[in-house]
């Protein structure tokens, strides 16, 4: 797969475009990527605001076993933490989403930004 680049800032509006978007260029369904760039984005737009200038990422891992989603804000300090949420809340369930789905995440920290990324199982198709 031939990674794909989107330099976009963080709206809610932009959410279901980033979906469709990451959907045409993998050229199949792929829900659990989708779910994934959706929190990643939205946790951007909780914590740092609307309008917030993101890059985001899509590509195959090295062994082409898994897609790589990366997230890049320009907040290196605002780092993500995983809650607990109760029955009850609304929100705080993202990190654990991201988790359950991905194969594993992570941050990478620069002097300007900060990059989430996380790896989703699966062969990616070649293009």
């Amino acid at each position: 797969m031939r990674p794909l680049t989107l330099d976009l800032l963080a709206l809610p509006k932009a959410v279901p475009e980033l979906r469709r978007a990451v959907s045409g260029h993998l050229g199949r369904p792929c829900p659990d990527v989708q779910l994934c760039l959706t929190e990643l984005v939205t946790n951007v737009i909780t914590h740092l605001g609307e309008g917030t200038p993101v890059t985001v990422r899509i590509a195959s891992t090295a062994d082409g076993g898994r897609t790589r989603i990366e997230v890049t804000d320009p907040d290196p300090h605002a780092w993500p933490a995983p809650r607990r949420a109760a029955g009850s809340d609304e929100s705080g369930r993202g990190l654990a989403l991201l988790a359950a789905t991905a194969s594993r995440w992570g941050v990478t920290h620069g002097p300007a930004a900060k990059t989430v990324w996380c790896e989703v199982p699966g062969r990616s198709p070649s293009r």
